[in-house]
């Protein structure tokens, strides 16, 4: 019945703000959006979308509660984190290190979390 998942979107209080963040801090290209601020895409050159939704009515919106996160995976987290850092973005978690990876936790402008994900050498 259910066939991939089709983006991971994440709710923003201010969505000028949000997409400055992942434009000039992630360095992500804008892609499909609704003009009005309220759905922007950003297509991920290996596959997949990231969403952001600024819900139309003010009373239903809701900051990032550090519940669900999308994880990017990333050539070179060592290098990655310095130039996060010279751009101000805050950091949940340096370093993470598993049995088969290294991952690192940023907060966006709006309170989600994302994850840095780089793989080990096999």
């Amino acid at each position: 019945m259910l066939k991939k998942v089709a983006f991971t979107m994440f709710a923003v209080e201010d969505s000028t703000r949000a997409r400055a963040f992942y434009e000039s801090k992630l360095g992500l290209r804008r892609g499909s959006s609704s003009g009005d601020g309220v759905w922007t895409e950003y297509d991920l050159p290996g596959g997949g979308c990231l969403a952001l939704f600024k819900h139309p009515d003010p009373a239903q919106r809701v900051r990032g509660s550090g519940g669900a996160s999308i994880a990017f995976e990333v050539e070179d987290l060592d290098a990655l984190i310095p130039q996060l850092k010279a751009k101000e973005v805050t950091f949940k978690s340096e370093i993470i290190p598993s049995p088969v990876c290294r991952m690192s936790i940023i907060e966006d402008s709006e309170g989600n979390s994302i994850v840095l994900h780089q793989l080990k050498a096999k």
